[in-house]
């Protein structure tokens, strides 16, 4: 039998590094000749594009809207769905994905009469949620790159369904990132057609479906000039190249190329395998190599926190009213595209924060990221805080560790690490240390030969060549409150420049709360990591769970087993290789019928966690890492950490 093979040109005019007066050029030199191949009948192609690419186009040229409309009537071409912007899913909270894709489904009827029935996962950063997305805006497939599902799949056995978070399931067509670089490898003059067919072959050989190109059609005829070793254009024309090969394809080889719809009907015939596509050590895969992870569109790009943090507040707002108009959904869309967070130019960068301004007046949305204290209380020494407090009890143990108990928790903190926290324990888990430090010497491994603690920041920067903690002797000032209430205050200093901490917790409730504060810091170029947790005791044990939103109503479940780590360097030039979501603000960590709430809010700071799990001679080394920055190529300057994170934990 004759192996499948199917092709989508994904168009996207929001491309980072495309300014405005560009976007005709674009048309004329991509989506013109796409056009043209389609017409000359070389083979059937899907078509990707945003709804608000589409508007754009047709705002431009609407002769080109009339053409595509044309030939997807005749049936020459197909529509691939992708939501009114191109939005990284797993990293937004689910009002904004749901409103992307209602929209985007909208858009495509009113100018094309047309509803996609798949849809392409926007930078295949892929969730369980997804799945429940798609399947809940009737979508009936999906196109997810499978090169990097392969690390967190189990079986070889390739799905033809993948799995949501609430046990739906959506069909999903394949696509291999390897192959459509290999397309652009010969378009763009790098490899000879020879080498081009005996690669496919050979892949066609062992996989009944062929995905022969998977992405961009702005690669060809057309430069952008965002790198300085960019290709020069073919001579031979880009697009007759692509043409070429095409014809080569289905001349030389056995692949059969269909629409992908019909790829995807051809893929079900091999039967129902159903997976889970994800897992702990790789929660939310994205597309190509491994600088490709989430934190490329979370907490780097020109200031990523502070526009992921911003779009936040203003989704809080639309969701909250009851009559919020549709084009500042669009416009949040817009703002919370992927495409503003990687290589944007300074100008659409401007712009977008033009926008963002607009939004944030509409809605008398506070953009002031505040401090933990505007005027400093009456504060007391340690001295005069030790003592009986009610039911609230401080002291010191062995001149190093600040012990406070009540009868709900205790806690103890390190006065010569920076107050890390040494114990917490809550009363409804016995007592028994749910996070804390492991000590150096903990494990006989030499390579995890260090201490572990809790509640610490790590700065990175690694054109300083320099390692920043706030793991310093201190003397805490403490605000005790007549109801039995602590706070405690540090001010930290490093060669950054002052971190500011702050530790509260009641008398009356199971409930630790740590802020963090890094304006009084110098800008960072490099990855700054607060509130690390270390687990301890049975939350670090075979059988622990983490649950958490990634873009979603609810809650995905990850099992933490095996060694990951998604704070290890994908390179020197990227700084972390995965991360969580955690869009609703929350990780709760689960084994044997107790658990921990991790809470913080992503409107006061939009932070990324990430997680990592280690063990050596049946000792477990378990840790939670929220970002506030991390380097990649995106990071474009230095930026001041203004934000400030306060994260809540509690059983």
């Amino acid at each position: 039998m004759k192996p499948t093979g199917y092709i989508v040109f994904h168009l996207n005019l929001a491309f980072s590094s495309i300014e405005e007066e560009s976007r005709p050029d674009v048309i004329r030199k991509c989506y013109y000749p796409l056009l043209d191949l389609i017409e000359m009948g070389s083979v059937p192609i899907g078509i990707e594009l945003t709804g608000w690419t589409l508007e754009q186009i047709k705002q431009i040229d609407a002769n080109w809207v009339n053409r595509f409309k044309a030939l997807l009537d005749s049936g020459s071409c197909e529509l691939i769905g992708s939501g009114y912007c191109q939005i990284i899913g797993p990293l937004v909270p689910w009002s904004v994905n749901f409103q992307n894709q209602k929209i985007g489904i909208d858009t495509y009827n009113r100018i094309l009469d047309c509803k996609p029935n798949i849809a392409l996962v926007n930078e295949m950063a892929f969730s369980n949620s997804m799945v429940d997305l798609y399947n809940q805006v009737g979508y009936k497939g999906i196109i997810m790159d499978y090169n990097n599902i392969k690390l967190a799949l189990n079986s070889g056995e390739i799905p033809t369904h993948v799995s949501g978070a609430e046990n739906s399931t959506i069909p999903v067509l394949w696509s291999d990132s390897i192959l459509f670089q290999k397309v652009q490898h010969f378009v763009h003059g790098d490899i000879s057609s020879n080498d081009y067919l005996d690669y496919i072959e050979s892949h066609a050989i062992n996989n009944s479906i062929v995905s022969i190109y998977c992405n961009d059609a702005e690669v060809f005829d057309y430069r952008p000039g965002r790198f300085n070793e960019e290709r020069l254009i073919h001579p031979d024309g880009e697009w007759n190249r692509v043409n070429s090969l095409l014809r080569l394809i289905t001349s030389k080889t056995e692949i059969k190329i269909v629409l992908p719809t019909r790829a995807l009907q051809a893929s079900l015939k091999r039967g129902r395998l159903v997976a889970k596509i994800v897992n702990a050590a790789y929660p939310v895969p994205v597309k190509k190599q491994a600088k490709y992870n989430i934190a490329r569109w979370a907490v780097t790009g020109r200031d990523d926190l502070y526009l992921n943090t911003m779009c936040y507040r203003i989704a809080g707002q639309l969701t909250a009213s009851q009559d919020s108009d549709q084009n500042d959904w669009k416009s949040l869309c817009e703002l919370w595209a992927s495409d503003l967070r990687t290589h944007i130019t300074r100008r659409r960068w401007d712009k977008a924060k033009t926008q963002l301004n607009a939004l944030i007046c509409k809605y008398s949305i506070n953009h002031d990221f505040g401090k933990i204290y505007n005027k400093q209380p009456s504060f007391v020494s340690l001295n005069d805080a030790i003592g009986q407090h009610d039911s609230l009890s401080i002291s010191v143990k062995d001149e190093i560790l600040l012990c406070i108990s009540t009868k709900h928790l205790e806690l103890q903190l390190n006065l010569r690490r920076g107050l890390a926290i040494k114990k917490l324990a809550f009363a409804s888990h016995g007592m028994q240390a749910c996070i804390g430090t492991l000590p150096h010497g903990f494990f006989q491994c030499i390579s995890l030969g260090a201490d572990y603690y809790s509640a610490n920041t790590i700065i990175e920067t690694p054109l300083l060549r320099s390692r920043v903690t706030d793991l310093n002797n201190v003397n805490p000032k403490f605000l005790i409150e007549s109801n039995g209430n602590i706070e405690i205050y540090v001010e930290i200093d490093t060669e950054l420049g002052k971190i500011v901490k702050q530790i509260k917790l009641s008398s009356q409730e199971e409930r630790v709360s740590l802020s963090y504060d890094l304006k009084k810091c110098n800008k960072v170029f490099g990855s700054a990591r607060i509130g690390i947790i270390t687990l301890l005791g049975q939350f670090s044990d075979e059988g622990t769970k983490l649950l958490c939103a990634n873009g979603g109503e609810n809650n995905e479940t990850f099992n933490i087993c095996g060694q990951f780590d998604h704070s290890q360097p994908a390179s020197t030039l990227v700084s972390s290789s995965r991360g969580l979501g955690a869009t609703t603000g929350q990780i709760q960590i689960i084994n044997n019928g107790k658990s921990i709430n991790l809470q913080w809010n992503p409107e006061q700071c939009a932070v990324m966690p990430m997680i990592s799990n280690n063990f050596n001679n049946g000792k477990s080394l378990s840790r939670v890492f929220f970002s506030m920055q991390e380097l990649d190529d995106t990071l474009k300057e230095a930026s001041y950490l203004n934000q400030i994170f306060t994260l809540n934990v509690s059983p």
